[in-house]
């Protein structure tokens, strides 16, 4: 087992990481922010080592002084959780060369999978089905009007290096085309440092649903089964997930996992990862691209499975055989995670700065709440806006929205603006009591549901 681990982020995926750690005997090293000084994950760590000042880029994006902190705290391992350096494949080369464990996939697999443009060349040779579209990157604006005309509009246009929703363009018509992509591209460079962009025929009114895998060193590799996680905000930001996807029957979920495990395979996959895929209206399925690491929605798949999922990356990553195998899987209840945010809905979501002066979460044994806020705890304009995840869980999901709604109801927060009444509108919608939405419906809803915000 590994003896000392540097999570190498902030906030609730660090308290979370740090506390599988010291569960299975692993000292844990926080590194943090000026601005994060008297954070939780710093006072939870076994260690806690400053890397800067409360801006990421001089701080947690800082890679000389992350890598630093790992070499002089004797660090065994690092685990980067989400965000920051979990998916760029300089870092866990740059861990390799010092000797330290990253705690994620091999750096080929980061390489290929962190190429959208590569991964779908990867998903086409694994058999999986793939959006039509560009089989390499677009060369020039006449090759972007060449492919749209090929698959026809309207078309999404996509970073190479994309995630979390940035680098994408929607377009319409050849007019637009060559505006967008210069627009795409452009945020694709800011965001991740690669202008690179290729081309998608768009799925109207798409679901979109993920399978989590998990693979050792020794060849295993399972599906933990599928969440959906459709409702996402103007920006293809996720604001709600489940587990299980409550219209996906047996043949459907055993076909997308066997799908996702192929493509992880294929790669040489080591540790956790999300596959993810649309679902058209007629229950078709089409890859788009895998996440090489831990999701911020992980939880709702631990809590139907019962499989802790950040102690099993630990013990794959201290050479250990997955404990499980494919057969050993199965799913009990439904499960939803809602993203509290300190935003304001009132001002466009508009990031809401502050001190907390009131933290009363909800409380009860079908309530999880992952966090690192409690009271007196500064918000600050450096970093995401996301304070909270509330994950409840309930024999079914009729039941489990009916304990969300009950949860949010009973979730109090002062000193920052939060989406707390966005979501608590949103999920009482008749259309998401149904299950009958899609990466669509936010916006469709946010006249109705948010007043025209």
């Amino acid at each position: 087992m590994l003896k000392k681990v540097l999570i190498a982020n902030r906030g609730e995926i660090a308290v979370r990481i740090i506390r599988a750690c010291q569960e299975l005997g692993i000292k844990a090293v926080a590194v943090y922010s000026e601005a994060d000084r008297d954070s939780l994950h710093v006072r939870l760590a076994d260690e806690a080592i400053c890397i800067g000042p409360g801006p990421n880029a001089q701080s947690y994006l800082n890679m000389a002084n992350v890598l630093m902190a790992a070499v002089i705290s004797g660090s065994d391992a690092v685990h980067p959780g989400y965000g920051y350096f979990s998916e760029q494949e300089q870092f866990a080369d740059a861990l390799q060369t010092l000797g330290i464990k990253f705690i994620g996939p091999p750096v080929d697999a980061i390489s290929v999978m962190g190429d959208k443009a590569a991964a779908r060349l990867a998903a086409i040779e694994s058999k999986c089905p793939v959006v039509p579209g560009s089989d390499g990157l677009i060369t020039s604006d006449e090759h972007a009007i060449e492919l749209a005309s090929k698959f026809g509009y309207p078309v999404l246009l996509k970073a190479a290096a994309g995630g979390g929703g940035r680098g994408i363009r929607r377009v319409e018509s050849p007019e637009e085309l060559p505006r967008l992509l210069q627009l795409a591209s452009q945020e694709a460079e800011a965001s991740f440092g690669n202008g690179a962009m290729y081309l998608e025929k768009c799925i109207d009114n798409p679901r979109h649903v993920e399978i989590q895998v998990i693979a050792d060193s020794y060849g295993n590799c399972v599906s933990l089964g599928e969440r959906e996680c459709s409702v996402q905000n103007l920006r293809h930001q996720k604001m709600i997930e489940e587990a299980p996807f409550a219209g996906m029957d047996a043949d459907k979920r055993r076909e997308m996992g066997e799908c996702a495990v192929r493509l992880a395979k294929s790669v040489g996959y080591v540790n956790a990862g999300t596959v993810e895929f649309l679902m058209d209206e007629d229950g078709e399925f089409y890859f788009i691209e895998m996440n090489t690491r831990l999701q911020v929605e992980h939880p709702v798949t631990e809590q139907v499975t019962g499989i802790d999922i950040v102690q099993t990356m630990l013990k794959v990553a201290s050479g250990e055989e997955l404990p499980f195998s494919q057969e050993d899987i199965s799913w009990s209840g439904h499960s939803i995670e809602a993203r509290i945010t300190a935003q304001d809905p009132s001002r466009d979501f508009a990031p809401s700065c502050g001190r907390i002066v009131v933290w009363d979460p909800p409380k009860a044994e079908h309530i999880r709440i992952e966090t690192f806020v409690e009271e007196g705890v500064e918000i600050t304009p450096f970093y995401d806006p996301m304070i909270a995840k509330l994950i409840v869980t309930g024999d079914d999901r009729n039941d489990a929205v009916r304990k969300l709604a009950d949860a949010l109801s009973n979730f109090t927060i002062e000193g920052v603006q939060t989406n707390i009444s966005f979501l608590r509108e949103l999920i009482a919608h008749e259309d998401y009591v149904r299950g009958d939405v899609d990466t669509k419906w936010v916006a469709r809803m946010m006249n109705e549901v948010a007043g025209g915000v």
